[in-house]
Formats: C-alpha cells, sequence, structure tokens
C-alpha cells in the first residue's frame, strides 16, 4: 500500500501515526515531506514544492507511507491539483486527529479539501488520535462523527483509535522504534546487574521499561490498524 498521512493542522501526531503505526505494517519506505530537506526519523525527506519528484517515485513502488508535514499541506493539497489524478498514486489518505477543537475543524477542512479533488470516502481514514484510558471516542470526538455521518466523505471508525502511551516519549531519547525495541532480545535485567557505569544502569532501565510499554501500546496499534484496513 502507499498510504498519505495528512492534516492541515500540526500537533495531531502524523509522525506517530507514520513511523510506529503503519510503517512497520504496511513496509516500503517513510517519506517525510518537510519544510527542510533533513529530518529526523524519515529514510527520505523530499520538500513540498518538488511533488513531480514525489509522485514519479510512487509510481514505481508497491509500498510507500508519506508523512506531510504541516506546513508543507497546502502546498501538497495545490500541487495534487496541478498534477491532475497523481491522487490516484496514493491507495490510503490516513488522516489523524486529536479531540482539541481546532484540530477537529482543521481536519474536517482536510477532508474537504481531499475530497474537492475527487477522493473518495473510502479512500480516507480517520485514526483518533491520543485518546485517554478513560475516555471514548464518541465523548471526545463529537464534531468529526457528526460530520462523517452527515456528510460520508470519508471512513471513521471508533476502533480506529490510539490510546495515549508514554512508549512514545520514552523512544524519543533511544531513538528506537516500538517494533525495533520489541525485536530486541537483551536481557536488560541481567545486563544491568554486569553494567559498569550509571549510564549504562540508566539505559538498561530505560529499555526495560519501553519494552514494558511498547508490548501494550503494539496489541493498541494492531488493533487500529485492523479497523483502518479491514
Amino acid at each position: 500500500m502507499r498510504i498519505g498521512v495528512i492534516n492541515f493542522s500540526g500537533n495531531v501526531g502524523k509522525s506517530t501515526v507514520a513511523k510506529h503505526l503503519l510503517q512497520p505494517r504496511v513496509g516500503g519506505q517513510l517519506i517525510e515531506v518537510e519544510t527542510f530537506n533533513q529530518s529526523e526519523g524519515g529514510d527520505m525527506s523530499i520538500r513540498g514544492k518538488n511533488f513531480g519528484e514525489l509522485q514519479e517515485y510512487l509510481q514505481e513502488v508497491d509500498e510507500a507511507i508519506v508523512d506531510v508535514g504541516a506546513s508543507n499541506v497546502d502546498d501538497f493539497v495545490k500541487l495534487m491539483k496541478q498534477y491532475h489524478g497523481s491522487h490516484e498514486d496514493f491507495d490510503y489518505f490516513v488522516i489523524p486527529v486529536v479531540k482539541e477543537e481546532k484540530q477537529q475543524k482543521d481536519t474536517i477542512a482536510t477532508i474537504e479539501a481531499l475530497s474537492a479533488l475527487g477522493i473518495p470516502a473510502k479512500k480516507m481514514r480517520i485514526v483518533f488520535n491520543k485518546l485517554d484510558t478513560d475516555d471514548s471516542v464518541e465523548e471526545s470526538f463529537p464534531a468529526i462523527l457528526n460530520y462523517v455521518k452527515s456528510e460520508k466523505k470519508c471512513q471513521a471508525r471508533e476502533e480506529a483509535a490510539i490510546v495515549t502511551s508514554q512508549v512514545f516519549e520514552k523512544l524519543k531519547p533511544l531513538e528506537k522504534t516500538i517494533a525495533e525495541i520489541l525485536a530486541d532480545e537483551t536481557d536488560y535485567r541481567a545486563k544491568m546487574k554486569s553494567a559498569q557505569s550509571d549510564d549504562e544502569k540508566a539505559h538498561c532501565r530505560a529499555m526495560i521499561s519501553a519494552q514494558r510499554l511498547a508490548y501494550s501500546a503494539n496489541q493498541n496499534l494492531d488493533a487500529v490498524y485492523k479497523s483502518l484496513f479491514r
């Protein structure tokens, strides 16, 4: 699959969705469309204005995740319109949203813009992000759910909800993904006993915590992915 992760709003977790939810399960390159050529985390970084290069690349691959930075979304949408039919290079557009009112409004604007390009509802999928464990999608995202019900321009399943987890913050200094943490078979409890320095012990403790959190977070992400593409 070739998937675009997009939202006019910042701070909705696009990079988290691209890096931890989609790329490990879809495969292919993670492409970050950012303002600057150099970015953190992605295999490949490209300026929004170089959309022509991107759409040519997507024609040659079967799997790719394209993370569109908020500062590039306007240009990205305009260029998809200019390159008529280029949206067909994407199998799906995943649109993360958080419960804040502004982000919900921006998400609706994103759906409207993509729909105006001719992208059908079946190719647009909402991910409800940063949901507290004691919150429900229905109570946290009324604007999105009402919009989807009335306009039917995208798909939104309440099961596609990423629960807030400390794992994402713990992974940043470790510079690892959830998939990499879970694939690490090192016995860090045993390693900590033989550690020669405080820094080594601290790293072992951090890895133990990250592995514990990654297990439950990964179960949640598996369920979200299954709901998105069933």
